[in-house]
């Protein structure tokens, strides 16, 4: 059995990036994490306090209201080091979803570090993200996978996708 692709699922908060790796899951068995879940105790050191997180998994559970906040904790986590935090992801999984900041973005891929990066699309039913938490775009993605209809048609289109790239 050959080696699996690295991915890196990208989009806006909300747009349904989890929901198409959990999808991946299950029709290919690709497991993820998240940007967001591996840098919970990191962000959680470092605001735990201001909120007054008991524990990382709070602190995760929460970031939906400081994704900015966490934006930052991250990047300051991946300087001077861009490709940091995305290292440590694959070195446990062939799925990076989340990542937010072009320049990690770019670290991983001028290192070689992935093989296909995929953009969520949700636009016609959700708002974009502020660029103060996200600085990927749609276009720095090598495929988008348009997700604006219900589950059933994502579905449809993650089972696509693992035909199609991961075959």
């Amino acid at each position: 059995m050959s080696e699996k692709k690295r991915l890196i699922v990208a989009g806006y908060g909300r747009h349904g990036k989890d929901t198409f790796c959990e999808m991946l899951r299950e029709i290919a068995n690709y497991t993820f994490t998240t940007s967001s879940f591996v840098a919970s105790q990191i962000v959680f050191d470092e605001i735990g306090g201001a909120y007054g997180y008991k524990n990382a998994p709070d602190c995760w559970e929460d970031r939906a209201n400081h994704r900015a906040e966490w934006y930052e904790i991250i990047t300051k986590y991946n300087t001077p080091d861009k490709s940091r935090l995305g290292r440590r992801i694959f070195e446990g999984f062939p799925v990076y979803c989340g990542i937010r900041n072009f320049d990690e973005f770019n670290a991983l891929k001028e290192r070689g570090l992935f093989d296909l990066s995929v953009w969520i699309d949700a636009s016609l039913r959700m708002p974009p993200e502020a660029g103060s938490s996200m600085t990927v775009r749609r276009e720095d993605c090598d495929i988008v996978v348009d997700n604006n209809g219900g589950l059933e048609e994502l579905e449809r289109r993650a089972r696509y996708f693992c035909r199609e790239h991961l075959s």
